[in-house]
């Protein structure tokens, strides 16, 4: 037992370290040791800056502490190939503008833990399997210093309740370096959205017909009331959202909070 006890001080020591030894030997082994699943220790430092780079309407990078965060990878490997391999890729739905197998296949994913809901798991071929999390409405997992929480997101109206059922996806909360990021996914403003707490930085969706309206979409953040908010995936069919009008009605009732526009569709003229 001397043994297990270094192995669970070593982690305690070094920052990072995910999970200790799970210890369950075979009948008749002289070996203490079964099965232990082993991350590379990070030293993680609460203050690094968080870097945002957006890559296209729902999709996006967060560098910090060393590590790529990938969200909604799609659009093709290329798109990523300036940034280095992701440490962590979340997956928010099964719908093509957040989850692409050809892109996910195309990633050096060799280090990475993937964090999807299961709908999206059950699309992943089984390779993936060892490095997947699943996390349904309500779980939360830790990796690398971060921890993620799975937030619902889904539509409210009825003629739009056949695009995102409640359950199928999932919006993301990450705490990390002292921050909390929300990524609200396919979504309207649903009462988990508005209920939210603490947030610094919050993405949030607004298109039609698929999400939600600008007016709803500042209605949402005027309850909750992030420090910042970041537009994004606000191309819509036929129209594109009017975020100068979104970023009006928040500053006009809460000037507090700061509403920060990022290039998101860099290919396209609006």
């Amino acid at each position: 037992m001397k043994k297990i006890k270094v192995v669970m001080l070593i982690c305690l020591m070094v920052t990072g370290c995910k999970e200790t030894a799970k210890v369950s030997p075979p009948i008749g082994s002289k070996s203490i040791y079964n099965t232990v699943e082993i991350f590379t220790p990070i030293q993680v430092n609460r203050e690094t800056e968080i870097k945002i780079i957006p890559i296209e309407h729902a999709t996006a990078i967060l560098q910090w502490n060393g590590l790529n965060i990938f969200i909604d990878p799609v659009g093709g490997a290329a798109a990523f190939s300036a940034y280095g391999r992701p440490d962590l890729i979340l997956i928010t739905d099964i719908h093509g503008d957040h989850f692409s197998l050809e892109t996910l296949l195309g990633l050096d994913t060799s280090r990475a833990k993937i964090m999807v809901p299961q709908t999206v798991a059950d699309k992943i071929p089984d390779e993936f399997t060892p490095q997947l999390d699943v996390l349904n409405n309500g779980d939360s997992k830790e990796r690398y210093g971060i921890n993620v929480e799975a937030i619902p997101m889904y539509n409210l109206r009825k003629e739009a309740l056949k695009f995102h059922e409640k359950g199928r996806g999932n919006g993301y909360v990450l705490h990390i370096g002292g921050e909390r990021l929300y990524f609200s996914g396919d979504t309207e403003d649903i009462p988990e959205m508005r209920a939210l707490e603490n947030i610094d930085k919050a993405f949030i969706c607004m298109n039609l017909p698929y999400t939600m309206t600008v007016e709803s979409a500042a209605s949402a953040v005027l309850e909750f009331r992030p420090k910042q908010v970041y537009p994004y995936h606000y191309r819509g069919n036929p129209n594109v959202s009017d975020v100068s009008k979104f970023k009006k009605l928040v500053r006009k009732e809460n000037p507090n909070i700061e509403v920060i526009q990022l290039d998101w569709y860099p290919k396209e003229t609006y």
